[in-house]
């Protein structure tokens, strides 16, 4: 991957590690994926297609890039899955130290373990929202429980964990699942209040980890494993901004775009989702001060009930 650069194009001055709020973290790895390759390959036509980005967001009036995105250099571990996993948990934890707010590109989701690990050890009573086709609830696959299969199982164990979206999963895992906290594909197109009950469900610290899987193949079909039958653009919008109006989301990661060289409207899709993500996560909060930059999130330091014991 290419590094020295600033995320969209920003300007310098919001792209400094030191005064930017948030923290964006490439994770280029594709160590476990069974079927469609290439996920290692997203982080770079994620950023590509953030440079072809306007960065002015019309429903929220607003330029969140000023609150500063920092993008940090590539965890590009080339090693064991377990390997990547504690890199990422190691990277994450020490940025959440540093009070940044903590995002990732990936990559499969495998990515997602170390970053939850992390976040987990930090933050009080997390709900961890999973949007995706797949269930990822498998204790070992394919000889390892760092497996993309297995992106979800220690979340499931160790945080509260609410599922959008699922559409394809193994027998074997619907006995750890916790079906009253998984929304199903195919009976969330008969629930009106499908939104209202996930939210019910979570926590006020939420991290969310969202596989463009969980999206429809009809407008992002460059994921690894498309699923018919996934959410559309502007109720994952509405659900996400709830989301984002109601919870204090702590930090997110966007993992398994798997770009095709022929057609990016995925690798856009993926730049603009990530925008509006960080504009409902900032707009609502109000944290823009007069010169861009934020002094500090008071709902984010009062929701961080470890870090002053944090062991370096």
């Amino acid at each position: 991957m290419k590094t020295n650069r600033m995320y969209a194009g920003i300007p310098k001055e919001y792209g400094s590690a030191e005064k930017a709020k948030v923290v964006l973290l490439p994770v280029p790895y594709d160590g476990t994926s069974t079927w469609g390759k290439g996920a290692d390959k997203g982080p770079e036509a994620f950023l590509e297609a953030s440079e072809n980005m306007e960065v002015y967001d019309i429903e929220t009036d607003s330029e969140v890039y000023k609150v500063g995105i920092y993008l940090a250099d590539p965890i590009d571990e080339l090693g064991t899955p377990e390997t990547m996993v504690n890199a990422v948990h190691k990277t994450v934890k020490e940025y959440i130290k540093r009070n940044k707010v903590v995002t990732m590109i990936g990559g499969e989701h495998s990515i997602s373990i170390g970053a939850i690990r992390a976040f987990n050890e930090c933050f009080e009573d997390l709900t961890v929202l999973q949007i995706d086709a797949h269930a990822d609830l498998r204790k070992e696959y394919n000889g390892s429980k760092y497996n993309h299969a297995c992106a979800l199982y220690e979340a499931n164990e160790t945080t509260n964990l609410v599922q959008v979206g699922i559409r394809s999963m193994d027998h074997s895992e619907t006995l750890v699942m916790d079906k009253d906290k998984v929304f199903f594909a195919h009976e969330m197109v008969t629930d009106d209040f499908w939104m209202d009950s996930a939210i019910d469900l979570m926590t006020e610290n939420v991290y969310i980890t969202f596989d463009l899987d969980g999206l429809d193949p009809s407008i992002l079909p460059s994921t690894g494993t498309p699923e018919p039958g996934g959410l559309f653009w502007y109720e994952t919008l509405d659900f996400l901004k709830r989301v984002f109006e109601e919870r204090n989301v702590v930090g997110f990661d966007i993992v398994e775009l798997c770009p095709n060289t022929n057609d990016r409207t995925s690798d856009f899709l993926a730049a603009k989702l990530y925008y509006k993500m960080l504009s409902y996560r900032f707009n609502e909060k109000n944290e823009y001060i007069e010169d861009g930059f934020v002094e500090g999130d008071e709902d984010f330091k009062k929701s961080n009930t470890i870090l002053d014991d944090y062991d370096e």
